[in-house]
């Protein structure tokens, strides 16, 4: 055993005794929550779902302890409608949320909407948020205005322009090193549980990375055998651990509902600065499922321990789930897309189980359906430059006829039992043609600036295009002349 994985082993061993070192009493009062969001993390990434090559033996220990969920999805296959879906229990689309918000975007998440920190706050508790935000850059669609006592972070995705830190309400207008951002997110955790420890709290942390571009601090880099991407997840795993640390320090550990998890699959079109799918059919941006389901694990004090839940559970969930924990209220003003699974932390199940939809990348509708073990896919097909575009960027499915998949026997959607299961499929399709009625309750986002007002420039764009050409003839010109005369030169060597 090389030197890496002795020390893999020896993470893991002091990760686990830090959990079962804890007795799993009963819990007192309301739980803690903190929820811990990766960015395109692939399902293949994580030791306790086959990773190999990466290990994460603090993550690992709190599924030992507590849940690996097989069968988890984010609330769509891209960042913000995503964390909206996981901070709102709805469907983006009902937000008008239809894709990425980009830096320039003069929208956000609506204000009408009730978060999972708003929603707490009524029961008194202290609502932070550590990392990416992504759900507008105004200030009125700001964390602070969206139920967030407490924001140390970043507006928006790492690879964006004005990338600057805040502190609350305050922008620090300094470069951000990007090695030292997952210690600084974690220390800012860290900080928050320490200022917090004595009344309930929900505390979001939301980590830019492994988004591209990746990068990992020098205690980090070299410590996988799956390069850089590989030591930024281990830097996350390293990141959770100081967490859980933090917790067990407090004496709250046992009263805190920990969950981990990702926004969506992984960047597939970054090579090796993109994760893997761990068997799963493509990635980020579509509608097969290594774009929505995502490695998750839980721990609950005083819950079951050791368990794997197969069921399908989603993003969505988590608001009533964690209403149901806490005591809050659900919002009873609007439809709730998700349900209550804290039967799952008891052992009891989450319930009866209902459709899960696969939104494409602009929510123009719904692509899949999965209920139970069942999934349909729509038929799908380009004309020939989108395919070619689609092919290369893989924003979008390749061509293909409708697909019916058993994903307990056929997690990676190879096999097509269309035909041998026409009524489930019959079934299945309702379900999608009655969920396509779901449209924007408030008009659609503006997800990127419009264009500047070039009204006048008429003359100046006509005069640009003049000498362009004329510079462009003047080099075929050249390239031409060029051309002649090498081959006149050639002739006479040959005479």
């Amino acid at each position: 055993m090389n030197f890496r994985n002795w020390a893999a082993l020896c993470g893991f061993v002091c990760a686990w005794g830090t959990l079962v070192a804890l007795p799993a009493s009963a819990r007192e009062g309301k739980p803690n929550i903190v929820i811990i969001l990766a960015d395109d993390l692939g399902y293949g990434d994580i030791g306790a779902f086959g990773a190999s090559d990466i290990a994460t033996p603090h993550i690992d220990s709190l599924a030992m302890r507590g849940i690996r969920f097989t069968d988890f999805y984010a609330g769509h296959n891209v960042c913000s409608p995503s964390r909206a879906a996981l901070l709102t229990g709805r469907h983006s689309k009902r937000m008008g949320i239809s894709h990425v918000f980009q830096a320039d975007s003069p929208d956000g998440m609506p204000l009408e909407e009730t978060t999972i920190a708003e929603m707490l706050k009524e029961e008194g508790y202290a609502t932070g948020l550590v990392g990416k935000w992504h759900l507008g850059s105004q200030d009125r669609y700001m964390p602070w205005n969206q139920g967030f006592d407490s924001f140390q972070g970043v507006p928006y995705s790492n690879d964006m322009g004005n990338f600057f830190w805040y502190d609350e309400q305050d922008v620090i207008y300094e470069p951000i090193d990007q090695a030292y951002l997952t210690q600084r997110y974690t220390q800012k955790a860290v900080d928050f549980i320490g200022a917090n420890k004595e009344d309930p709290f929900f505390l979001y942390v939301a980590h830019s990375m492994p988004h591209v571009p990746i990068y990992a601090s020098p205690d980090f880099l070299g410590s996988s055998e799956r390069g850089l991407y590989g030591d930024v997840v281990q830097e996350l795993d390293w990141s959770v651990g100081e967490v859980v640390a933090a917790l067990e320090d407090a004496g709250i550990l046992e009263n805190t509902l920990i969950l981990f998890t990702s926004d969506n699959g992984p960047w597939l079109p970054m090579g090796s600065h993109g994760g893997a799918t761990g068997g799963l059919r493509d990635g980020k941006g579509t509608t097969f499922d290594g774009g929505h389901k995502v490695p998750t694990v839980a721990y609950l004090g005083g819950g079951v321990s050791g368990v794997t839940v197969t069921e399908p559970i989603s993003m969505l969930d988590l608001l009533p789930t964690i209403a149901a924990l806490s005591g809050a209220a659900v919002p009873d003003d609007r439809p709730i897309d998700g349900r209550d699974v804290s039967g799952v932390f008891t052992g009891d199940g989450g319930g009866a189980p209902i459709p899960y939809f696969y939104y494409e990348a602009f929510n123009s509708q719904i692509d899949a359906v999965r209920l139970g073990k069942w999934k349909l896919k729509r038929e799908k097909s380009f004309w020939i430059p989108d395919l070619i575009i689609s092919t290369i960027l893989r924003w979008g499915e390749f061509n293909h006829g409708e697909f019916l998949f058993n994903l307990e026997s056929d997690p990676g959607e190879a096999n097509n039992l269309i035909d041998e299961n026409p009524q489930v499929a019959e079934r299945l399709h309702a379900l999608m043609v009655e969920a396509d009625a779901i449209g924007a309750e408030y008009r659609m986002r503006v997800m990127t600036g419009t264009g500047a007002d070039r009204a006048g420039y008429e003359r100046l764009l006509i005069s640009l295009a003049v000498v362009g050409f004329v510079l462009l003839a003047l080099v075929l010109g050249l390239l031409y002349g060029l051309w002649r005369g090498a081959k006149a030169t050639v002739s006479r060597f040959r005479t």
